[in-house]
């Protein structure tokens, strides 16, 4: 079964309620992209009258998560995936629709290939841009993902 923005948008509100109520919704999948956007709101707003930054954070790690669960359920192989580390820098106040970029597609097929072929875990970062309406950068998010096969009970 192939992922879609509107089954991932269901698996958020069913699984991660927090992101959905927040507005954090999937706009566009693929091979090698990803792209989640999220509205400023009251429900998501910081002290400082933007998006507070764990929503960012949250929609940032989706636009990567969201290509390494579609990359996992496409090879048919029960492989389990954590964040291990993340690194965020902001460079503007998050208003309007905020648009969370990820094309590290590439990355996670060679990971994959890795850890079916030699059954090790494998560790890879990857980024995910937040722009605004204009298209001016408000925060880039990176995110160390680990996959790893999951071990089969006797």
């Amino acid at each position: 079964m192939k992922l879609s923005p509107s089954k991932l948008n269901s698996f958020l509100m069913l699984k991660l309620p927090s992101a959905w109520l927040c507005g954090v919704r999937v706009r566009h999948i693929d091979q090698t992209e990803c792209e989640v956007g999220v509205k400023h709101r009251w429900i998501n707003q910081n002290p400082f009258n933007s998006m507070y930054f764990a929503v960012q954070a949250m929609a940032a790690e989706l636009s990567t998560g969201a290509l390494v669960m579609n990359k996992i359920q496409e090879s048919n192989a029960k492989i389990s995936m954590l964040v291990a580390q993340n690194k965020a820098s902001f460079s503007k106040k998050a208003t309007g629709k905020i648009k969370f970029s990820c094309y590290d597609g590439k990355k996670v097929n060679e990971a994959l290939k890795n850890t079916i072929e030699t059954g090790e875990g494998q560790t890879f970062w990857m980024k995910s841009v937040g722009l605004n309406e204009e298209g001016i950068e408000v925060s880039i998010f990176e995110f160390e993902w680990t996959i790893k096969m999951k071990s089969s009970k006797l």
